[in-house]
């Protein structure tokens, strides 16, 4: 699967503040101290499991940013299928910048691949259904554009990254605006027409309300999956259907059964392990 780059500035800012925040005032003083300036070392960068690869860029700026000269091969790319032992790089230089940068390297590669690997899981447990699996924005704050990568190699979906991507009417949204129809509504008025509305329900009688209002998208917050094939009965083809609550590896292909289009997991982005990686000396 071929996985867009992100764009530069943020690669690099990111993995600067990881570095700072690794380095401290003095520096990797350990391998200041043991190690001469001079010294060189060929690693390779191996998967301890198998999973779905993902972090490739933020690692490589990495490497790179504390040692312009290494020499890097690149074996695998974001989104490859891991099998245990594959070996995704190899880096030869000098061992000084390669071992401060490494730690750096290995959480983003080890958090992304963690995301990418269970968000792969999720989309093959709905294989044959046509529903879509899709991140939240329960993110790590400062992380979401490298989550959101990782969703995507792993083969989910986009969904809204930011409050300013789609107006998404959520239940204190409802509450305070008076219902979900007038939520609709007011939320058509002040929308340019470029600009989808989306809005959720907690109830099956609150659907017919949200066609009429005109929203895109309804989400079906822990909904039962009889409602759920309710909702299906009612309103497929009118709207998008999203379901969202409840979801795990045990409930989602039940869920996609019902006939939704996209299912929404926040777990894939605030539960989901980190990816076992190591670098070795060769």
């Amino acid at each position: 699967m071929m996985i867009p780059p992100l764009p530069r500035h943020i690669v690099e800012d990111a993995v600067r503040r990881a570095l700072a925040e690794d380095l401290g005032g003095a520096g990797d003083i350990t391998s200041l101290a043991t190690l001469s300036e001079e010294t060189e070392g060929r690693y390779e960068l191996r998967s301890r499991k198998a999973g779905v690869l993902c972090g490739l860029e933020p690692a490589l700026e990495a490497f790179w940013h504390c040692g312009p000269d290494l020499e890097i091969d690149i074996r695998l790319t974001d989104g490859a299928d891991l099998e245990t032992g594959a070996v995704i790089l190899s880096i030869d230089g000098r061992v000084q910048p390669i071992l401060t940068a490494e730690r750096t390297a290995l959480n983003f590669l080890g958090r992304m691949s963690g995301i990418a690997t269970l968000t792969a899981q999720y989309v093959k447990a709905v294989e044959g259904t046509g529903a879509r699996i899709v991140h939240t924005r329960k993110t790590t704050p400062g992380l979401r554009a490298f989550e959101v990568q990782a969703v995507r190699a792993g083969g989910g979906a986009a969904h809204r990254f930011n409050l300013a991507d789609a107006i998404l009417i959520k239940d204190n949204h409802v509450a305070a605006a008076g219902g979900v129809g007038a939520a609709v509504r007011a939320a058509r008025a002040h929308a340019g027409h470029m600009v989808r509305i989306s809005t959720e329900i907690d109830r099956l009688d609150q659907l017919a309300e949200a066609i009429e209002a005109g929203a895109d998208v309804v989400l079906l917050d822990n909904f039962s999956l009889d409602d759920m094939r309710a909702a299906v009965s009612k309103a497929k083809g009118k709207l998008v259907l999203e379901a969202s609550g409840g979801v795990d590896l045990t409930t989602v292909r039940a869920i996609a059964e019902t006939g939704v289009d996209i299912i929404s997991v926040g777990a894939l982005t605030h539960s989901a392990p980190n990816f076992d990686l190591g670098l070795d000396a060769v």
